[in-house]
């Protein structure tokens, strides 16, 4: 059976309308069947139709110009081959449930097609996502390396329920000592118990910049520097100062803490917080701030999916922007 060809679409006379009616290839229309370009090619590698004057050969390097599509057909064809029915669009691509078809069944995944080098706009991507969750579907992006294989991430925009913690407040005073502050008082051992600090020597509680930020913000503590103490403003200016993501870090920091979570440096996973629920023994996140606006390579991304997973963690963004904080959670998937 042969396809004809309109620069857009492929297209089936009417009596092809089997390949929709039995798995769901393309959509019917008063013209015939019309396939993406996906379809159609994949139909042509299967033996089951030919497209007018052309061979998969070389249909395949004319339709693909741009590497954008041939990453699309590697995808669909996978896609095809693990058993599922798929149509384009509302993204790249909506696939249905196993065992179901376009006109009778349920799509479950939206599928969005990039490749290791994608940039990730977070702002973008939580506009896709929430798109998805409100059709009750899963968001999905299908990454194709430079090897043409494909590794699929599903993408959540969890929120993170709140946590009740009983925190028995005390005002302390503190002196700046570098970015951090130390405490000498016998008051400190309250902070401990709430895991605040890291214990300098026996005497001493040394807070991080976030720690003794939150604590000052929530007048619990009063900070001096050369025996003057210093203001709310003037100790964060000089954080902001020293640290470029040091105002989206302390947002979520204190948003964190402020709705019963620990959270401590991240460092060793390359990230800004590993995060606590409650008193449990090990980290169940690693969480990064971002700003409204960032982006960050798939590359990154992955990488940092890829150490969570083999520490049993969670991986989350904070993406701080001026209505509060959505969190965005990557995690791989198998189809």
């Amino acid at each position: 059976m042969n396809a004809r060809f309109d620069g857009m679409w492929l297209w089936l006379p009417k009596e092809a309308g089997q390949f929709y009616e039995q798995s769901g290839y393309g959509r019917p229309a008063d013209e015939g069947l019309r396939l993406a370009p996906e379809e159609g090619l994949y139909l042509v590698s299967r033996g089951k139709i030919q497209i007018e004057g052309e061979t998969f050969d070389t249909f395949l390097p004319k339709w693909a110009v741009e590497p954008d599509k041939l990453r699309k057909y590697i995808v669909y064809k996978d896609l095809r081959e693990r058993g599922y029915a798929v149509q384009t669009g509302p993204h790249d691509f909506r696939v249905f449930r196993r065992g179901q078809k376009p006109g009778s069944g349920e799509s479950q995944y939206f599928i969005r097609v990039l490749s290791e080098r994608s940039l990730i706009v977070f702002s973008d991507l939580i506009d896709e996502v929430t798109t998805t969750s409100n059709m009750r579907k899963q968001h999905i992006l299908a990454v194709v390396d430079d090897e043409s294989e494909i590794t699929y991430y599903e993408v959540k925009l969890p929120i993170l329920p709140e946590i009740l913690t009983s925190h028995e407040k005390k005002f302390l005073k503190g002196v700046v000592t570098g970015c951090s502050a130390i405490i000498n008082t016998p008051e400190r051992e309250h902070l401990e118990q709430a895991f605040y600090g890291t214990r300098f020597d026996e005497q001493r509680l040394l807070l991080s910049p976030n720690e003794a930020l939150f604590l000052l913000e929530n007048n619990e503590l009063s900070l001096l520097r050369d025996e003057q103490e210093l203001s709310l403003q003037d100790y964060s200016g000089s954080l902001i100062s020293q640290d470029d993501e040091m105002k989206e870090k302390s947002i979520l920091y204190s948003y964190l803490r402020t709705n019963g979570y620990i959270p401590r440096t991240g460092y060793k996973f390359g990230h800004h917080f590993r995060v606590y629920s409650g008193k449990k023994t090990h980290s169940e996140m690693l969480i990064h701030a971002v700003g409204e606006a960032a982006d960050l390579p798939m590359s990154t991304i992955s990488r940092s999916v890829r150490l969570a997973h083999s520490v049993k963690k969670k991986m989350l963004f904070g993406c701080v922007h001026t209505r509060g904080i959505r969190f965005v959670e990557f995690a791989r998937i198998k189809l």
